[in-house]
């Protein structure tokens, strides 16, 4: 059985538009110049990334494997937050501006063939959510310290730190709650 080879013919013509639907639908290029600065920002984390990641090879034999563990989970949390800017700037771009024609590239994300406001303002939580895990985890790590002269934090701050994220996971539970009650609604309309 022989595969044939996808083919890509000349896209069709775009409709033409009016003066004002072009204005407006033209609009979404003004947000080009807020993800060419999210890759800016994605640039200043990969210098974050290598100085956090020189502190603590270079101070991997002076280092206690607490200071080890924090370290590492602040390399952990600088990843993760470069991960949310790529799926801000690629989800985004290719929800709200353009489409990025990526359908075959071999580095083309999963996640990118299904993408829509919905799906990425789920990713969005879910990676929000992973981000405050790492943070409250380094607060707890941190707990020991508690009413030291070492303590970075109050006991106040701490319970803040929980309620926040506790707040992000409910908003996440509600987001899909909303999102799978919304699919749910627009399919029975479809039907």
């Amino acid at each position: 059985m022989s595969v044939q080879p996808e083919t890509t013919g000349p896209r069709p013509p775009s409709p033409r538009l009016g003066l004002l639907p072009m204005i407006i639908f033209g609009s979404r290029w003004l947000q080009l110049p807020l993800y060419l600065g999210l890759i800016v920002a994605q640039c200043v984390y990969i210098v974050l990334f290598l100085k956090e990641l020189w502190h603590l090879t270079s101070h991997a034999l002076d280092f206690t494997e607490q200071e080890i563990m924090m370290s590492v989970l602040a390399l952990i949390d600088v990843v993760m937050i470069s991960n949310l800017l790529v799926m801000v700037i690629v989800g985004g771009y290719e929800t709200f501006v353009s489409r990025l024609d990526l359908q075959g590239h071999p580095d083309e994300p999963e996640w990118l063939g299904h993408v829509n406001a919905s799906v990425l303002k789920i990713k969005l939580a879910m990676a929000i959510i992973g981000i405050s895990s790492i943070a409250l985890l380094r607060t707890f790590i941190e707990a020991g310290n508690l009413g030291s002269s070492r303590a970075t934090f109050t006991e106040n701050g701490v319970m803040w730190q929980v309620l926040i994220h506790i707040t992000f996971v409910v908003s996440a539970i509600g987001i899909v709650f909303v999102d799978k009650f919304s699919d749910a609604s627009a399919r029975k309309q479809a039907e």
